[in-house]
């Protein structure tokens, strides 16, 4: 049994494949998008539990797909975290006001993050209670 399904984007296969097998390990199925734009396919078309997203991403980054996400009624409610390297003094909040929900820096937290992952859905399934 499935703890849920999340969207995973990142473009560096390395990154990917750590993040993925982090989140199998949890009990996640993970869905596959590699640029901003097969996110947003995928995200529309399959509904997951949540998404995680790295910045830097080809076709369109992952700002741009975050308020794009956002601002489409069938994919807003969906939790987003930024997963990235962007670290710099104003990043977070770039992130945040363009639409994340949560906020990682790379190197993950490999202790941390599956609870990470497993808040920020709670919270949605908490928000969708109310």
């Amino acid at each position: 049994m499935s703890n849920g399904r999340i969207l995973l984007v990142e473009d560096n296969e390395d990154n990917f494949e750590l993040v993925q097998f982090l989140l199998e390990r949890a009990g996640y199925e993970v869905l596959a998008a590699h640029t901003g734009r097969e996110c947003l396919e995928i995200a529309r078309r399959d509904l997951p539990d949540l998404v995680l997203m790295d910045l830097s991403l080809p076709e369109m980054d992952g700002w741009t797909a975050a308020h794009e996400l956002k601002a489409d009624p069938k994919t807003a409610a969906i939790p987003l975290v930024a997963i990235t390297a962007h670290t710099l003094p104003g990043d977070r909040k770039r992130a945040l006001d363009s639409g994340f929900d949560e906020y990682l820096s790379k190197p993950i937290n490999i202790q941390a993050f599956p609870q990470t992952i497993a808040d920020a859905i709670q919270k949605k399934t908490m928000s969708e209670e109310d």
